[in-house]
């Protein structure tokens, strides 16, 4: 048993400091929005569409990656991932043209991030902790990864004005190999074989006739929409409203610190209340804290305040939609049927991230986008309120073979 407990700890650990990593790096990517395109001569939207493209390839790459951890483990995923991670950063640090960018900061990064974030780590969490603790473990690694968004989001800022956009990218570029021998001390164990088991091909087929599991899917679609627009385009809001840049690096930094609050806590409340219920309150407060922010006068203080109202929402979402997948489908293929969700999310994220840069190029604002992401609060809300947790029903072996 002492074993067995080490194991899980371990996986916890190493799974924790990938995923601070992975998303620490990616949390500070909207800092880069306005000295790269000012001083390369783009519009926003060049920056966005690349950025909204990484978000879109993370997730369609996203089941491929979650089906081979579960099938081989999540070490050489991670390792995978992690080198094209900090290939990316290299190659973003020396774009020079709109086409460097999307294939450095698009595609390269969209397909590391598959390989080091949150479906894949939390499906070898999940394998490797008791059902009943389950959803505490996954809110720990999601908290981790909200450290890692308030920790290393000052360094960015730092090392940009200390070294300039570029060379601070090569910067993360190094800190990003780390993943590697972290990755390759990630072993965790695939589950064992049981009479129970079920393929690959059935377990598509399960949840793609289960309403629930669609619902799950359009509910992300939402998380993605909202926090990427906000992450990505909030300092650029802030500056054109004449507050400093300082401001909105402060305001991720919150949103990153009070994370760590929010998705432990939603964890352990996952653990003890229904899971569907807590995301359809989430969503709806959500939506009143984006309202309150854009009705109320705009100064460093409400933005300040926006940052801890939203740094508690933020990623939330992560442990208790993963934690329905894991209660309804169990944790066989839940690194697939994770990714396919998060899919749905990152479909969002391309949707939040792109309007974000073409309606401001269009209008000069961000006005249309912010009231999108309000009404989507709302339909989520209602999306969740439908969604059971109760395990599927699948016919014993020998039921089965009848």
């Amino acid at each position: 048993m002492d074993a067995i407990r080490r194991h899980s700890m371990l996986i916890i650990f190493l799974g924790g400091l990938v995923v601070t990593l992975a998303m620490g790096l990616r949390h500070g990517f909207g800092l880069f929005l306005e000295p790269m395109s000012s001083e390369l001569g783009w519009g926003r939207g060049v920056f966005a569409f690349a950025l909204a493209l990484q978000n879109l390839l993370w997730g369609l790459s996203q089941p491929f990656a979650g089906a081979i951890a579960d099938r081989y483990g999540a070490a050489r995923v991670v390792v995978a991932g992690g080198a094209l991670y900090a290939l990316g950063l290299l190659f973003m640090g020396m774009s020079e043209s709109a086409l460097g960018m999307t294939l450095s900061a698009g595609v390269l990064i969209g397909l590391g991030l598959s390989g080091t974030t949150f479906s894949v780590i939390l499906g070898a969490v999940g394998r490797a902790v008791a059902p009943e603790k389950r959803s505490m473990a996954m809110g720990i690694v999601s908290a981790a990864g909200s450290f890692g968004q308030f920790a290393m989001l000052p360094g960015t800022l730092g090392l940009m004005g200390w070294l300039g956009w570029s060379a601070a990218l090569l910067a993360m570029g190094a800190i990003a190999a780390l993943m590697l021998p972290l990755g390759a001390l990630l072993r965790d164990r695939p589950s064992a074989k049981a009479a129970s088991d079920i393929s690959l091909g059935a377990a598509l087929n399960e949840a793609s006739n289960h309403r629930g599991f669609w619902l799950l899917c359009l509910g992300f679609f939402v998380c993605g929409f909202q926090v990427v627009f906000i992450g990505v385009h909030l300092p650029g809001y802030l500056f054109d409203s004449g507050i400093a840049v300082q401001v909105g690096s402060t305001v991720l930094a919150l949103v990153g610190l009070f994370n760590i609050f929010g998705t432990y806590i939603a964890g352990w409340l996952g653990g003890r209340h229904s899971k569907p219920r807590l995301l359809t309150w989430l969503y709806l407060i959500r939506g009143v804290v984006i309202t309150l922010f854009l009705i109320a006068p705009l100064s460093p203080t409400s933005a300040y305040l926006f940052g801890i109202a939203m740094g508690l929402l933020w990623l939330s979402t992560v442990p208790l939609t993963n934690g329905i997948v894991a209660s309804v489908f169990g944790v066989q293929h839940l690194s697939m049927l994770g990714g396919i969700v998060f899919l749905f999310h990152q479909l969002g994220s391309f949707m939040g991230v792109w309007l974000g840069g073409y309606l401001y190029d269009l209008h000069g604002d961000y006005a249309v986008v912010w009231n999108i992401a309000i009404l989507l609060s709302v339909v989520a809300a209602a999306l969740h309120w439908f969604i059971s947790e109760r395990p599927v029903s699948r016919p014993a072996p020998a039921e089965a073979e009848a």
